[in-house]
């Protein structure tokens, strides 16, 4: 291949155009870089190739965090969103969590348009085939020369070759990327956010070939590439449903599921209530349908083993979970618009990579499937993808510096989870340019530093998913206050407007204004009060009380108490719900605000990242093999890898004292 210097340079290239490559794109182009971003096909630009939701448990509160430090995603799913629900209603507020159904083409149109229109940013069609170092004298340097941190310290590798420039004496200037096509682009970073693209391969039972997607073609190179550079990579598997011609099923038959009365926004941003446009449905799969799939396991390539990638737990084929779940009479399946100019229907549940015709028989058992036509088949996708142990919490290689990995290519599954850490490293990749303090977010501020501290720290073995039992501060680390968390941060990083700034000042003026009004408010007591009160089940009162006090009972809503409080002020929903949430949890946050204090003590306990952890006495063979693999920034974090036990994190103590 021959190849030519593109005349464009630029500070960062993104490979991906996915969510992860979106929002570190945004972010980077948004601080000033000058950006490039690649895409296999320009029509795959924030694809949705499995289901066309946006948000979910522990999800809604990823794509609040983005919003509230300035990403794009929330507002997206706003502009495009069909149905919103809030899910988990009944249970604490901790764990509510916002899900939106999103008109696929809309949203696709909508990012592309944005990347598209966003200054200092380039959007190209291209197939990246080689990621390359390099050196300030221009020459490309070989693998193992790196700086081993995030500071422009000088390489110990050793050249051996002709090919190898020494880092130590002409340090290294940068990165290019290089197309399939032999244009070479220089930059000074980049993120690499490929998705399932990298070296794709796609399974729907004795079939199998190289590809992408959607249909869309395979980065079948790039991973070779890679491998020189030293990344560390592995196999990893996903799959999606088949999608049916909703002329061919039966709606009647089947449970409809409304969104909710009063849709919620993800973004802080949104005026606007969402619209509910469109209803999804519940069915079931039954015994027959299990016997088909018994019947076919043979020709699983999952049971099979032609597969040999790890797919997620939290998200099995349907041949999985009737062999994991073999007592289980039937397993729920959602049918879900695709968007308003489309007949096509997502059935949630039913991922598969059993042969088309099996897929279709078995389909065929389901109530109110008993006629669909398929649209497009189900399949299964393997993927290369990196071990995230080796990354920074900026999301750089620890030993590559200016090189990032974000979204599945990190070892995540969800395009929350994606666009939650293109952010992080687009920002990162930015602010290291512009020699500006990093973004690392931490398990105590947010889900987001949940995320990336579970896969730099103890790494994955399987398609990692957000939860919220994941957090230890799930009742702090709510999705209903991350622009309290977060806004000060993306205002820090640079990706906060004055006018929002504004906004956001004068909303928690309002609502810490309200919480003090709630408590310093008494209601007498009257028979149409106490009717209330009963009527709701709780008791009724003799002597006045405070209305936040009335408010504590988890009866009592404040909409109700509304003809009762001549002197409430008019809020917006999401204010007042804020200050009730703060009276109701007063203890409960004010306890885990200790613990994350203490937390933070730990984390702020830093850790030499020349230390030699052979030269550490007292520490167990296993504990030093994993301090040296992932070579933690702080004791926080260091007591949080899997083999390093509080013993260890003693000792490393000791060391510290000693050594100062």
């Amino acid at each position: 291949m021959k190849r030519y210097t593109n005349p464009e340079t630029y500070d960062i290239a993104v490979i991906g155009a996915g969510h992860a490559g979106i929002e570190a794109a945004l972010a980077a182009a948004r601080l000033g870089m000058r950006v490039v971003i690649f895409a296999i096909n320009l029509d795959s630009v924030g694809n949705m190739p499995c289901n066309p939701s946006i948000g979910g448990t522990g999800k809604g509160h990823l794509v609040r965090e983005l919003d509230a430090l300035g990403g794009e995603m929330g507002r997206a799913a706003d502009d495009t969103s069909i149905q919103t629900r809030m899910l988990n209603r009944g249970k604490g507020a901790a764990v509510y969590s916002l899900r939106a159904q999103i008109d696929r083409r809309a949203y696709q149109e909508r990012m592309k348009r944005v990347l598209e229109r966003t200054p200092g940013l380039d959007l190209r069609q291209a197939e990246i085939v080689a990621v390359e170092r390099i050196s300030a004298s221009g020459g490309k340097t070989k693998p193992g020369c790196a700086p081993a941190l995030l500071d422009n310290s000088p390489c110990t590798g050793k050249p051996s070759d002709s090919t190898c420039v020494d880092n130590s004496k002409a340090g290294v200037a940068g990165w290019r990327v290089v197309t399939r096509l032999g244009a070479v682009f220089a930059c000074r970073s980049v993120v690499i956010a490929t998705g399932t693209y990298l070296k794709g391969r796609v399974y729907v039972g004795e079939v199998n070939y190289e590809g992408g997607p959607d249909g869309m073609f395979a980065a079948a190179s790039l991973s070779a590439s890679l491998r020189k550079l030293g990344v560390p990579l592995r196999r990893f598997k996903t799959g999606t449903p088949c999608r049916v011609n909703r002329a061919t099923v039966d709606l009647s038959a089947v449970e409809r599921q409304p969104g909710d009365e009063f849709p919620e926004p993800f973004s802080f941003e949104t005026t606007k209530q969402p619209r509910n446009l469109a209803d999804c449905y519940i069915t079931y799969t039954n015994e027959k349908t299990h016997a088909i799939i018994r019947e076919n396991l043979h020709r699983s390539p999952l049971y099979g083993g032609v597969i040999t990638g790890v797919g997620p737990r939290y998200c099995p084929s349907i041949e999985d979970k009737v062999v994991r779940f073999g007592s289980r009479e039937r397993h729920q399946l959602f049918i879900e618009p695709m968007g308003t100019n489309t007949d096509e229907l997502y059935i949630q549940g039913l991922s598969s990579s059993l042969p088309e015709e099996v897929q279709l028989k078995m389909t065929r058992t389901i109530k109110g499937l008993e006629n669909a036509v398929f649209m497009r088949t189900a399949y299964a996708i393997e993927y290369d993808c990196t071990d995230p142990t080796a990354l920074l919490p900026t999301l750089e290689f620890r030993a590559l510096p200016g090189l990032y990995g974000a979204g599945q290519f990190n070892g995540t599954s969800g395009y929350e989870e994606a666009a939650a850490q293109g952010f992080v490293a687009g920002a990162n990749a930015a602010l290291k340019l512009k020699g500006e303090p990093p973004l690392i977010l931490t398990r105590e501020d947010s889900y987001i530093g949940t995320l990336i501290d579970d896969l730099v720290t103890c790494g994955t073995n399987e398609p990692y998913r957000i939860m919220t039992s994941r957090s230890e501060y799930r009742l702090t680390l709510r999705q209903d206050n991350a622009d309290e968390r977060l806004t000060p941060t993306g205002r820090r990083v640079g990706l906060i407007s004055d006018a929002r700034w504004r906004r956001f000042k004068a909303k928690y003026r309002r609502v810490a204004a309200e919480e003090k009004r709630l408590n310093a408010t008494t209601l007498a007591p009257s028979k149409a009060l106490n009717a209330l009160l009963e009527s709701v089940g709780t008791t009724p009162i003799a002597t006045g009380v405070k209305l936040a006090e009335l408010l504590r009972r988890p009866e009592v809503s404040y909409e109700a108490l509304e003809p009762f409080d001549p002197e409430r002020p008019k809020l917006r929903r999401e204010e007042w719900q804020e200050a009730v949430i703060r009276i109701r949890y007063e203890g409960y946050i004010a306890r885990q605000n200790a613990q994350i204090a203490d937390a933070k003590r730990a984390e702020e306990t830093l850790l030499p990242q020349d230390i030699d952890y052979d030269d550490v006495y007292g520490l167990r063979i296993e504990a030093r093999q994993k301090l040296k693999a992932v070579r933690p920034l702080n004791i926080g974090q260091a007591s949080r890898i899997p083999g390093v036990n509080p013993a260890d994190v003693g000792v490393l103590l000791i060391y510290l004292r000693k050594e100062k």
